[in-house]
């Protein structure tokens, strides 16, 4: 399985941004999707973002549409999450996986690797 690991998570004040990464090593499946999920505070782990190997295949979740924009730099094993126009209802832990196919699927059940989260909250 790959590692992954997240970095970028912060305080931000609503309307803010923040730029979320995640590094992958070992057997990264560099071929396969990649996505974001994130667990708020008492809610249930929901998707929020896939893309595919190239980067032309994307999907997101409704509630960030227009606001968050996923992308992937395979040189260098990473994929991002830019968020922009932060709302206090995106607080939440940020995960980063693999998924255990090449299209940009939704469900969670669908992904393998997983890494440890980052935090991000955003003040009002």
């Amino acid at each position: 399985q790959a590692q992954l690991v997240e970095s970028g998570g912060g305080l931000v004040q609503a309307g803010g941004s923040l730029k979320l990464s995640c590094a992958a090593s070992g057997r990264t499946a560099s071929s396969n999707a990649m996505g974001w999920f994130r667990r708020a505070p008492g809610k249930e782990r929901e998707f929020v973002a896939s893309i595919t190997w190239s980067g032309r295949g994307t999907n997101y979740a409704d509630s960030v549409k227009g606001r968050f924009t996923i992308s992937r730099d395979n040189a260098k094993n990473t994929m991002y999450l830019e968020m922009n126009n932060l709302k206090p209802e995106d607080t939440a832990v940020y995960y980063c996986a693999v998924a255990k196919t090449v299209i940009a699927v939704t469900s969670a059940a669908l992904f393998g690797s997983w890494g440890q989260g980052t935090q991000v909250t955003v003040s009002s």
